[in-house]
């Protein structure tokens, strides 16, 4: 196995950390990534990062939740900018509760969304705008 030095740092940078680079991420490194609330609920996990190849951004994260093992779990679009980086506990936050995450617009795994739909997109953003 061939370990750089880079690899003993945390995966997401020091805290302290602002040379240039700092602020990237590999897609694949924040997936899996636990997302919390600010009550330090487990509201659950990045199963996969959207892309807008139009601007060049992140749109949303794909976040499962529920189920057991990968079963059952629902997904939900949570656009990009509603998360934030938790560096210290490697993980993300989101400001919702629980109960709205449940009630938010979300999908199965075998029946995704046309996100490219500006109805739905809106109707995305909107529920979870602050």
């Amino acid at each position: 196995m061939n370990v750089s030095t880079t690899q003993s740092k945390s995966r997401y940078g020091a805290a302290d950390d602002m040379q240039a680079g700092a602020s990237l991420l590999s897609a694949s490194t924040i997936t899996g990534d636990e997302v919390c609330n600010m009550q330090e609920e487990k509201l659950g996990k990045i199963q996969d990062v959207m892309l807008d190849i139009a601007e060049g951004k992140i749109r949303y994260v794909v976040l499962a939740s529920g189920g057991f093992l990968g079963m059952g779990d629902r997904l939900f679009a949570v656009p990009w900018k509603a998360l934030k980086l938790d560096k210290e506990n490697e993980r993300f936050m989101l400001d919702v509760d629980v109960d709205r995450l449940k009630n938010a617009p979300g999908f199965d795994k075998d029946h995704w969304p046309n996100m490219a739909d500006a109805t739905w997109n809106s109707t995305v953003e909107s529920y979870y705008a602050r």
